[in-house]
């Protein structure tokens, strides 16, 4: 790994109202993530951000709204000197099923508005993108509508298994680099 250290990035909503809710699994991972290894998140003024400080890695979650990830995220990497290649954003995916992650490098952004943020204010696709897959909807439901609603009683089980798992796949990545 280069000196420059690792930026863990869950994306989210703010708020006690999407708290539970599909589009907040990438709030759950780096919670999880940063739980596990005994740290707090606190805010982080200059970029909008709550973030903790782990040996070689930064884990934030921004406190803007999820279409507006782009710019903490870009706030961050300013302050902290870190290139796009040395970032990680943890993001609710619906053409993953459900419980399933995938990690990887680049690409584009399966028309998720917290990418195309990400995206646009880093200048660049090529940053890590860790997706955790929450299915597709049910029915007609409109995927707007869908990403917005709290894990069914039955999924609410499986959050932090899949929130774990993908804890663990960050771990091992961020020991490759």
């Amino acid at each position: 790994m280069n000196d420059s250290p690792v930026l863990v990035v869950g994306l989210g909503n703010p708020g006690p109202k999407y708290v539970g809710t599909r589009h907040n699994i990438g709030f759950e991972v780096v919670e999880e993530l940063v739980g596990r290894n005994y740290a707090n998140f606190s805010v982080h003024k200059r970029s909008n951000t709550e973030i903790a400080q782990l040996p070689g890695l930064i884990v934030a979650k921004p406190r803007s709204f999820m279409n507006l990830s782009g710019t903490p995220i870009r706030a961050l990497c300013d302050f902290f000197k870190i290139s796009p290649a040395n970032v990680l954003v943890v993001h609710d995916e619906l053409d993953l099923d459900f419980g399933q992650v995938k990690l990887r490098q680049g690409g584009g952004d399966h028309g998720h508005n917290g990418l195309k943020s990400t995206s646009r204010s880093l200048g660049t696709k090529d940053y890590w993108k860790l997706s955790v897959g929450i299915g597709r909807p049910p029915g007609r439901m409109d995927p707007a509508t869908f990403v917005l609603k709290p894990f069914s009683k039955q999924e609410q089980d499986s959050v932090p298994i899949m929130a774990a798992d993908a804890a663990d796949l960050i771990e091992e990545h961020i020991r490759t680099l």
